[in-house]
């Protein structure tokens, strides 16, 4: 059944029958080229973009002022305490990291199962995936408290021939995100090398076309090149996708490997997989459904992106949870007292508030995504996607303070009160990662031009009356492979 919706840019259809087309509009191959790069390069940079640049680069000042004083006086600027260890750093370190799981997943995961409606959000979320790990890699950094020697991490020859402590947690977690984070920005850039060869090719300015050229690597669109270019999309995709399950799991041996009530469980690793993909799409939507109002990509990335989006931020919430419950569950089923204390403190504690606020925002707030209307409504999906990045902070930061505040020793129990050096180095963060999204948009192609083509219906112009079909990144037609090419 059709959907009763009638605006004309509406595809997001109930009809399994009925192939639905992922850009609409009357665009062709031209078309496409020009609205994506004409973004970059033919537009006048609106106002509106130098205020907000100015405003998140002001933050991103903010925040390495903050740190620039972290240095002088250490750690005691926090607000940490004794039993609290661990505070915002901790916090906002498994936040940000969760945040880039959405472009690895929507870029390799969904690449390798061959979904197409991928195509006009893929680059969007790549980027946010680089930009959040470059947000992550900050906290840990800096939280050492002694950061001129932060280097000791890295198994790197030193002049005391002294070697990582390979038992620790946070050496695991330098490996995990520091992979992550190198084949995500391969991924990326491979990705993008055709589209950066376009903007190459239509830039006016000298210094737009060195640029591009260097960029661009020397693309010329050859048969060659694309047969090259697909083999290595493919074995990144491949590498990059059990890293999307390995490097949240690994996060999360921060706290499973504790012996604290609270953290010491094995669910852990999937529970934080589901919440990093629950999160990492909902920040894709929050800076995405702007983006292409502002920028008129309406036609590219549709409102069937959009509710296939919700659909998974549906699926994982729930996930997370039946997570949230089978903690309880296994807190009682367990036995042990010191764990039952833990998960009754959470909900009905101290920090009840928190507790309340996360399950509200991550548990109640996407089941409203079991109705079309809402999935569909744009203004209401782009709110929801404001309280899930809430919900999920919250989620963080329950487990970490929670769980530390009140440890095996009653006598060592405090409340955790972060400063406004912890608030205003958290709020810089954002105004960094907005900052490096500003500069994408203006500068990169902000969707996958060469791979939006290939789901039109005039990709597959000698198939008859097929639509919707035609995939550059499958196998190479047999009549090329039989010399029909040169």
């Amino acid at each position: 059944m059709k959907s009763s919706v009638t605006d004309p840019f509406d595809n997001t259809i109930d009809d399994p029958t009925t192939p639905v087309e992922l850009v609409i509009g009357t665009h062709d191959l031209t078309t496409v080229t020009k609205v994506v790069s004409d973004i970059a390069l033919e537009r006048k940079t609106p106002l509106a973009w130098y205020a907000a640049f100015a405003f998140t680069t002001g933050l991103t000042g903010i925040m390495f002022l903050m740190i620039g004083y972290l240095f002088i006086k250490g750690v005691g600027v926090w607000g940490l305490n004794n039993p609290v260890g661990w505070g915002w750093a901790i916090v906002n370190f498994v936040f940000w990291v969760g945040i880039g799981h959405a472009g690895t997943l929507i870029s390799a995961i969904l690449f390798l199962l061959r979904q197409k409606w991928r195509t006009g959000i893929n680059r969007f979320a790549e980027a946010m995936t680089i930009f959040a790990v470059i947000c992550a890699g900050i906290f840990p950094g800096i939280h050492v408290g002694r950061v001129w020697v932060v280097y000791w991490l890295f198994p790197i020859p030193n002049y005391q021939s002294m070697w990582p402590n390979f038992r620790s947690p946070l050496l695991w977690d330098v490996f995990a995100v520091g992979t992550y984070a190198t084949v995500s920005l391969l991924f990326w850039y491979m990705g993008m090398v055709p589209d950066l060869a376009t903007f190459r090719d239509r830039a006016r300015g000298r210094i737009q076309q060195i640029v591009y050229g260097v960029l661009s690597l020397g693309w010329n669109g050859s048969h060659r090149h694309w047969h090259r270019y697909e083999k290595a999309y493919l074995l990144l995709a491949g590498l990059a996708t059990p890293l999307v399950l390995s490097v949240h799991s690994v996060v999360s041996f921060d706290f499973a490997t504790a012996q604290l009530p609270g953290w010491h469980t094995t669910i852990f690793p999937p529970y934080f997989v589901a919440g990093a993909v629950f999160s990492g799409f909902a920040m894709v939507g929050t800076c995405l459904v702007p983006a292409r109002k502002w920028f008129g990509l309406e036609s590219i990335i549709t409102k069937h992106h959009l509710e296939n989006m919700n659909k998974i931020i549906l699926a994982t919430g729930s996930m997370v949870g039946f997570a949230y419950a089978t903690e309880f569950f296994i807190a009682w089923y367990g036995g042990n007292p010191n764990e039952s204390f833990a998960f009754i403190n959470r909900a009905f504690g101290p920090y009840a508030w928190a507790y309340w606020i996360m399950v509200s925002c991550n548990v109640i707030t996407p089941q409203l995504f079991w109705f079309k209307k809402v999935r569909t409504s744009i203004p209401v999906m782009w709110v929801m996607y404001i309280f899930v990045n809430i919900g999920m902070w919250f989620e963080r930061f329950v487990i970490t303070v929670s769980s530390l505040s009140r440890d095996f020793l009653p006598s060592a129990w405090a409340y955790y009160d972060p400063t406004i050096v912890d608030i205003l180095t958290f709020v810089g963060s954002f105004g960094l990662f907005f900052t490096l999204v500003l500069l994408f948009i203006r500068f990169a192609p902000m969707v996958a031009m060469a791979e939006v083509k290939t789901v039109m219906p005039i990709a597959d112009a000698h198939s008859g009356e097929r639509r919707s079909v035609g995939d550059y990144h499958g196998d190479i037609p047999k009549h090329v492979r039989d010399g029909g090419a040169k």
